[in-house]
């Protein structure tokens, strides 16, 4: 299997006040809407969730599978974890299940830069995307020591690897606006992702 996809679709949300993802925009809910952007780029996707009750079932994707997190709290970094140790993929896009807008042009020119090294992820300034990257099964055994040791922030995987950054003027190349990256926390997010959804006519 060449790519498997990994979308992290997390706990309950703080500040939504429920289970985010399965919040609607457009005509699907978020969840949906970057599984039926990642589909056509993988041979697998893996939803990782607190709690697979949290996650509705999905129709239509024979080659979906929800798992819950082996290590329960520890956030991304965890999800992560749990995403590449279950992969039947070497090579695997990692997105979060709160970014309506994946541009699937971007993410298939990331999965081609992933030969020989161990992470790809977009770098905008100094501020870099790390739930919105290739990461290769070769990070475990350093995601593994970082979770042992309490080191949760997933930036602090990038020193320990070998990352291939994608910066501005590569992104803009094939997403001008960095929509890729518009996740959605609050209720204002909510109601922003909608407006755009209904502008680009996703809204039956």
């Amino acid at each position: 299997m060449e790519t498997s996809a990994i979308v992290l679709a997390g706990g309950r949300s703080r500040r939504l006040g429920d289970n985010k993802v399965m919040k609607t925009v457009g005509s699907k809910s978020l969840l949906e809407q970057v599984v039926s952007c990642v589909v056509s780029l993988s041979d697998e996707i893996v939803i990782v969730a607190a709690e697979e009750r949290l996650v509705l079932p999905l129709t239509g994707y024979p080659n979906l599978r929800v798992v819950t997190d082996i290590y329960p709290g520890k956030g991304p970094l965890g999800g992560i974890y749990t995403g590449l140790k279950v992969s039947a993929a070497f090579r695997n896009l990692v997105v979060a299940a709160d970014m309506p807008f994946l541009n699937k042009a971007l993410l298939r020119y990331m999965l081609g830069l992933a030969n020989g090294v161990d992470l790809v992820a977009p770098r905008i300034g100094d501020q870099v995307e790390p739930l919105h990257a290739v990461y290769t099964r070769s990070c475990l055994a350093q995601i593994e020591q970082m979770l042992s040791e309490g080191e949760l922030g997933v930036h602090r995987l990038f020193p320990r690897v070998n990352v291939r950054y994608v910066d501005e003027d590569e992104i803009k190349r094939f997403d001008p606006t960095q929509l890729s990256f518009f996740n959605v926390n609050t209720e204002s997010d909510l109601e922003v992702a909608r407006e755009m959804a209904s502008r680009s006519g996703d809204n039956d």
